[in-house]
């Protein structure tokens, strides 16, 4: 049927890890969760962790920087969107506001106003009320503050 699971020891899951935390900034949920996919043991993981974050292969404050600079420049994430990723990576709060204060108001206002008149401009539909309805959606999964949102969706279609 299916070929037995690959063992590990701690030495070659902790240098497995380190090739895995090298490629790109991971968070400690996504780090154990890929030490529970390799079937290791609680007392194992903990020890592998730790080596990790001594080598600073594994820095959750980095890697929320990183997180939020590349989804907010590349995806155009809002704020709240943001946050709540990061809550379901396990980021304290303190590390999330640090992130998030990365991001300059005049940096992150230009954004949207950039993305809300592009997206405006290319949403096709028959009433105002239609496409008032598609630009808040939008703009709200991204997770743009609802107070922004409405403002420039008025703003735009009256």
């Amino acid at each position: 049927m299916f070929p037995p699971k690959k063992t590990y020891t701690v030495e070659e899951a902790l240098v497995k890890l380190q090739k895995y935390c090298s490629y790109q900034d991971r968070c400690h949920k996504e780090v154990d969760q890929k030490l529970k996919e390799m079937q290791m043991i609680p007392q194992a993981s903990e020890q592998i962790i730790w080596k990790l974050i001594e080598g600073n292969f594994l820095n959750e404050e980095r890697f929320a920087m990183a997180y939020v600079r590349g989804k907010f420049r590349i995806k155009k994430w809002g704020k709240r969107r943001l946050v709540s990723e990061l809550k379901k990576r396990q980021i304290s709060k303190y590390i999330i506001n640090k992130a998030l204060n990365q991001i300059s108001e005049d940096d992150y206002k230009a954004t949207f106003e950039t993305l809300a008149e592009r997206k405006a401009t290319s949403i096709l539909g028959s009433s105002k009320l239609k496409k008032k309805k598609k630009l808040a959606d939008y703009l709200l999964y991204r997770g743009w503050e609802s107070h922004l949102v409405y403002e420039k969706v008025n703003q735009l279609f009256n």
